[in-house]
């Protein structure tokens, strides 16, 4: 038989059984091929002066590279070592160690850049999806073309050539390093079995879950009032993020062993098939690759909170304009109300008016106040509120010396927590006038112009607001005192009002404000970090997928013998299976849960700063993280049954 012979066989072999590697390796050289093809398409100029698209897309093709890395590296050191027998029998023969390094270069060659043709047309074939995809999401009017990049394919076979280079180099430190009878030892001495669990692994498992459970407890009183400096949240995020880290990997290496090694001992050791092949297994396997759940669990984590924190943001972004901009166009100033106003009936755009005059006044809240506010450097007994008089909106009545807060921020809420009840002083110039406090409604009356950072809007009777309007402090009064609100009479014609606005160069002017550009401008901002997110995000679930996917493969041929002996023993094919299932539903499902209970705590803890609405987005991401991921389950088990069934 002839090299090119050999060549040619082993790789047929090698793509049946690898075909989920080669899959992966032309969707990331795809992915990276079309995110750098945006940073040269033309069409991307419309994006540059608003959400910096093309910087963007770069530094995610730069960590998109890493991840493919990593992925490619790991799994062809899986491969390596499965076929170190191969690589030993190839000795036994008389082959040389180079020539045997050259026949898997030959071979890494045609699979690994046969892979990246196939991946660089697709990529440009979908890198127009991609495109009207980013300009959707962030609401770009522009035209998505199809063009190919000279610059972007030169990228791509640079950054993966190199990444060829580092795959060659581990094999030949590979090669070189083992001795016959080590190749024939390396497949066995790569899962870690322990018989019986010690003391130490008892103390790790009780050690990584307190760790967790530490960690969660932690980020659930983050944003509470507990922690009221910058470094006392600085080291509560800190602890959170060693604690959470650090347990599980404890939870990994002792954890699942101690609470399986628990359920066997209730049962006296007297296991049925299905516990055999599931339990068992996973208590004696899933120590050795704690260091590698870890990373995936965490880093999916990372991915689900922030696609789920970005998400958010996106999706609250109409609710969060609203509460800045209660009307669909704002302002502080007279004159250029007017002007707007105007313009509006030059164009026979129909609009409702709305003005409110708006106070500025010292507060007393040290009776209803809850927080730390020293620590904070804020003084409670002199906090700046904007006052407004209830004649000036609809739906409130309020009696003499009563007070009410309207348009309190969730992000500001959770710092300074207030009671439901008390007392609260405002202070004029010269007097000062005592207050019932009421407490709070959601209701956003004013812009944030007169409320900048979430603070609430005090409301108060008609006699008390005049009583203090003849008693300003002048030093703390804004340059307007006159909030005005123009609500379009048409919904229809909101955006031709909002271009004419921009046009106008109202826009630029301190204290107006445009409902639909704000909205538009933190879609266009969160709506390129959702679609960076979630394509690096992809591209690491389908990457880890796949290594856990291995994993299984190399477990399913180590136990191929055992399979042999059940059979013989009587067991059906349809009794492996739902062991097998099991085994998979903890191999994944583990991995999986904990990864989603981990991305939840930290998006608890602080979704508030991002947006207005938690569960639907959160719970979208989380749906569709765990139905991709369950693919790779179902493969698995797919590969099992087949190894099953040639058992026998």
């Amino acid at each position: 038989m002839s090299m090119n012979d050999l060549i040619f066989r082993n790789l047929k072999k090698n793509l049946k059984n690898y075909y989920l590697y080669v899959f992966a390796l032309i969707f990331s050289v795809a992915l990276y091929f079309a995110f750098v093809t945006l940073q040269f398409d033309p069409s991307m100029d419309e994006t540059k002066g608003s959400i910096k698209g093309a910087a963007a897309v770069r530094t995610a093709s730069i960590l998109l590279v890493a991840i493919v890395s990593i992925f490619l590296l790991y799994a062809n050191n899986i491969f390596i070592k499965r076929r170190s027998k191969e690589i030993g029998l190839f000795q036994l023969i008389g082959m040389t160690k180079g020539r045997i390094f050259r026949l898997l270069s030959a071979e890494n060659f045609i699979l690994y850049f046969g892979s990246i043709i196939a991946g660089v047309f697709i990529g440009f074939s979908f890198s127009k999806l991609i495109i009207m995809i980013l300009f959707k999401v962030t609401g770009v009017d522009a035209i998505a073309t199809l063009h190919f990049s000279e610059q972007a394919l030169i990228q791509t076979l640079i950054v993966f050539a190199g990444i060829y280079l580092l795959i060659m180099l581990m094999n030949y430190i590979f090669i070189k390093r083992q001795s016959i009878l080590s190749l024939f030892r390396v497949t066995s001495s790569t899962e870690e079995r322990v018989k019986k669990i010690s003391i130490w692994e008892v103390l790790m498992g009780v050690l990584g879950l307190l760790l967790i459970l530490a960690g969660y407890f932690t980020s659930s009183k983050l944003f509470g009032g507990d922690f009221t400096t910058i470094n006392e949240l600085f080291f509560a995020m800190a602890f959170i993020l060693a604690s959470v880290i650090i347990g599980t990997y404890f939870f990994y290496k002792g954890s699942v062993r101690f609470i399986a090694n628990l359920i066997r001992n209730r049962k006296n050791g007297y296991l049925n098939i299905y516990e055999v092949l599931s339990l068992s297994s996973i208590m004696f396997r899933m120590k050795s690759n704690a260091l590698l759940l870890t990373i995936i669990t965490t880093v999916s984590a990372l991915a689900i909170g922030l696609l789920s924190l970005s998400y958010i943001s996106y999706y609250s972004a109409e609710k969060s304009a609203q509460n800045s901009v209660p009307e669909d166009f704002t302002f502080a100033m007279a004159e250029d109300a007017q002007q707007f106003k105007d313009i509006l009936k030059e164009n026979g755009i129909p609009f409702n008016e709305e003005t409110i005059e708006v106070l500025q006044a010292k507060l007393d809240l040290s009776d209803i106040m809850e927080s730390k506010m020293a620590e904070m450097n804020m003084n409670p007994e002199e906090m700046l509120f904007p006052v407004i008089s209830e004649k000036s909106v609809d739906g409130v009545e309020l009696k003499e010396n009563e007070i009410l807060f309207t348009g309190y921020n969730d992000t500001i809420q959770t710092f300074l927590s207030l009671k439901d009840s008390g007392s609260v002083t405002i202070q004029g110039n010269t007097i000062e006038i005592p207050q019932t406090y009421l407490g709070i409604q959601k209701e956003y009356y004013i812009s944030w112009y007169f409320s900048s950072g979430g603070i609430p809007v005090a409301v108060v009777d008609e006699s008390t607001f005049n009583k203090l309007k003849n008693d300003l402090d002048p030093e703390i009064q804004m340059p307007s005192s006159l909030y005005i609100g123009v609500e379009i009479s048409k919904k229809s014609q909101v955006e031709k009002a909002n271009k004419l606005f921009t046009e106008s160069g109202l826009a630029e002017k301190d204290g107006t404000d445009s409902q639909l550009a704000m909205s538009t401008s933190q879609k266009q901002t969160m709506g390129v970090v959702m679609f960076i997110v979630g394509f690096l995000g992809l591209t690491f679930l389908i990457t880890s997928g796949c290594i856990l996917y291995f994993k299984q493969m190399d477990e399913s041929e180590s136990e191929r013998q055992h399979y042999t002996i059940l059979r013989k023993l009587g067991y059906t094919q349809t009794d492996l299976l739902k062991g097998i299932q099991l085994k998979q539903v903890y191999n994944f499902g583990i991995p999986l849960v904990t990864g989603l209970l981990h991305s939840y705590f930290a998006i608890k803890s602080g979704w508030f700063l991002f947006g207005t609405e938690l569960w639907t987005p959160m719970l979208l991401v989380m749906g569709l993280y765990t139905a991709l991921y369950s693919i790779f389950g179902i493969l698995s088990v797919l590969y099992y049954k087949k190894v099953i069934k040639e058992s026998l």
